[in-house]
């Protein structure tokens, strides 16, 4: 009998895979991902059998992979964790008898907050403003609800050619709760090639700034820059 493993291979480098992650990859026959995602692991998957399909072929790949998976060990994998924006929920969703293991990796947002200091050290959530998946009235609604909550908010999928104004709109909502000195955020590549970085603060954010590649995140009220580093404090009691 075969199994699935559903990998989230981390950011985007090697160096960041779970061992785990690597391990499920190592015992698989056949592997199976977004073009992308299957080119950032070359390495791993020399004389394996390997399947890709461009954007938008979620759905596919994953009927595809449940399917190997009855007869060999396939791993079908996704940048990221797989339970956040990946394909585990899908693949949960299509199986019937199959056998599935989830295999978790670190998330963008977790990158991204390990490049500029602590910033999701209270609670935060995570938001995408694609609206592929959900439309934007709803998307509005969550960034409302966050922000007016005091969560520290991230920002996946900020900008594209199709939703050039989104960002703007929804940095304007979280405004309405937040101080102009509150850190912002921008980490382009989180954790891979050609990662870049720059924090401004709610007054000073610039948006041009932000593309596809990027995150945003967002501090809540209490969060503050020290020495450079974007940091929201846990409640500890500091003794001077």
């Amino acid at each position: 009998m075969g199994k699935l493993y559903v990998v989230g291979i981390g950011p985007g480098s090697i160096e960041n895979m779970t061992i785990r992650a690597m391990g499920a990859i190592k015992n698989s026959q056949i592997i199976i991902g977004y073009t992308k995602y299957i080119d950032i692991i070359k390495s791993l998957i020399e004389n394996k059998k390997v399947f890709s399909t461009g954007m938008r072929g979620e759905l596919d790949r994953c009927r595809q992979a449940l399917q190997l998976s009855r007869n060999n060990v396939v791993s079908i994998v996704s940048t990221g964790d797989s339970g956040i924006y990946g394909m585990a929920g899908l693949i949960l969703e299509l199986k019937k008898d199959e056998q599935v293991e989830v295999i978790p990796g670190i998330t963008a947002s977790s990158a991204a907050g390990s490049v500029v200091g602590a910033p999701l050290m209270h609670d935060n959530c995570n938001i995408s403003l694609s609206d592929l998946m959900t439309p934007y009235e709803l998307i509005k609604k969550r960034v409302e609800l966050a922000a007016s909550g005091d969560f520290v908010i991230s920002f996946y999928n900020p900008k594209s050619h199709g939703r050039p104004y989104y960002l703007k709109e929804c940095m304007g909502i979280v405004k309405k709760y937040r101080g102009g000195s509150t850190p912002v955020a921008v980490v382009k590549n989180a954790l891979r090639e050609g990662q870049e970085f720059q924090i401004f603060t709610m007054d000073s954010f610039e948006e041009d700034k932000v593309d596809m590649m990027s995150i945003v995140i967002v501090g809540n009220s209490n969060s503050y820059l020290k020495e450079g580093r974007f940091i929201t404090p846990r409640g500890y009691k500091l003794m001077d």
